[in-house]
């Protein structure tokens, strides 16, 4: 049994309040046993059960839920940086997508990356999160858009899942664009996925979602209902990248199939918004993708005052969104959408859970929930998210074990 004291602010981030109650605990402590907490609140009222347990030092610092990753893709092959360049240079996303770029490219070069190489790099990715303060991670397929390429995808997923010591959630996303070679026959690849892919995933237990890129430039609202609703007879779950670019009805439907989430939306509608706060769909929130592309951010603040949850996550892919930075994210949310911190907390957090269907289990800190927690270098979430550094954490704690302790603190024997 483990105790952690002397915590300046703990952010407990529970499912009441609304968006912006955090339910902060001044002169905190919290114990687990195992993988699960037993207590939480002030260190005055520490029950006596639990006065004998191994004692951690928090030293007066911010204690926050393990952060909630609920939208990556995670594995890939190569990166795009000239990109990076020709945007800032005036080019537009379908441009550099009409001249072979954009996803196309990142779907070459993952079919020429092997399951290996693969793995190792996006457990090193993986690792590199948890050091942040990330414990549950969402990854998505979709970048191989064939049936080798994407299994091969979520076969990396289930090593990761196996050997690291974090939540690894895998999304099968085979409908992220309509490959080259089906450019012309795109009735033949939403069939190939309805009837072929979609089943085998689930049949395999490779995925637990099933999204698709509802766009102009990806799927209509039709091909993704039918890609959705079968993706549900196979016992996935649906999520959506939706009115991103442009405003094509992705909210409405991913409040008609029930999904879990609806992910992008800077162009969402008012309609598809007052559909999504009546179906309770959680909009995911993807500001590294606006800085990136230089495009309106998600309109948090319609969202949030029509009642519907927001999750705050990275987008990590190597196009738009080249960084799993997840508090970078968060500071995003408040700068570019106008969230306050503690808004951005939750959304990483409990709403970031939500978005995921795991919310009865992670993204906040009470008795009975998973030992997931994160020690920030910070007096409280305001400065913390105020203060952008490469790296706040000092301690993740995940499923109960010591999974990232700060060099400099362990080596000092602070956190002992």
């Amino acid at each position: 049994m483990k105790l952690i004291e002397n915590i300046a602010q703990l952010a407990t981030c529970r499912a009441e309040g609304g968006q912006s109650e955090v339910h902060a605990v001044a002169d905190a402590a919290m114990v687990w046993e195992g993988d699960t907490i037993r207590w939480v609140g002030p260190r005055r009222e520490l029950p006596a059960e639990y006065q004998g347990a191994e004692r951690l030092d928090a030293g007066g610092r911010l204690v926050v839920p393990g952060l909630v990753d609920c939208h990556t893709h995670l594995a890939f092959g190569g990166w795009r940086a000239d990109e990076f360049t020709q945007r800032i240079e005036g080019a537009g996303y379908l441009e550099i997508a009409r001249a072979g770029g954009g996803i196309a490219r990142t779907v070459r070069l993952t079919r020429e990356a092997g399951e290996e190489a693969l793995y190792r790099r996006a457990r090193a990715f993986v690792r590199e999160m948890v050091a942040l303060g990330v414990t549950t991670i969402e990854c998505k397929s979709g970048y191989g858009l064939d049936r080798e390429h994407e299994l091969k995808l979520l076969r990396v997923y289930r090593r990761l899942a196996e050997s690291e010591p974090v939540g690894i959630v895998p999304t099968f996303l085979g409908a992220h664009v309509v490959p080259p070679e089906y450019r012309e026959r795109r009735e033949a690849y939403v069939a190939l996925l309805v009837d072929q892919l979609i089943p085998e995933v689930a049949a395999r237990r490779l995925a637990t979602y099933c999204d698709v890129f509802v766009e102009e430039s990806a799927f209509s609202v039709e091909e993704g209902r039918r890609i959705l609703l079968a993706g549900q007879a196979a016992g996935l779950a649906s999520r959506l990248h939706a009115d991103q670019l442009t405003s094509c009805g992705g909210a409405e439907l991913a409040a008609e199939v029930g999904a879990l989430s609806a992910d992008h939306l800077e162009q969402v509608s008012d309609r598809g918004i007052a559909a999504m706060a009546e179906s309770g769909v959680v909009a995911v929130s993807l500001p590294i993708a606006s800085l990136y592309l230089g495009s309106t951010a998600m309109p948090a603040r319609r969202l949030i005052g029509a009642g519907v949850g927001v999750a705050v996550a990275t987008d990590f892919n190597p196009g738009s969104a080249p960084s799993y930075h997840l508090p970078f994210a968060m500071t995003l949310a408040c700068t570019l959408q106008r969230m306050t911190p503690a808004e951005s907390l939750k959304g990483a957090t409990f709403f970031a859970a939500k978005a995921l269907g795991l919310e009865q289990r992670v993204g906040s800190l009470e008795a009975g929930k998973a030992a997931d927690i994160a020690l920030m270098d910070a007096p409280d979430l305001q400065t913390w998210l105020y203060h952008l550094r490469p790296n706040a954490c000092l301690l993740t704690v995940a499923r109960g074990r010591i999974v990232w302790q700060a060099p400099d603190r362990r080596e000092s024997g602070e956190l002992a």
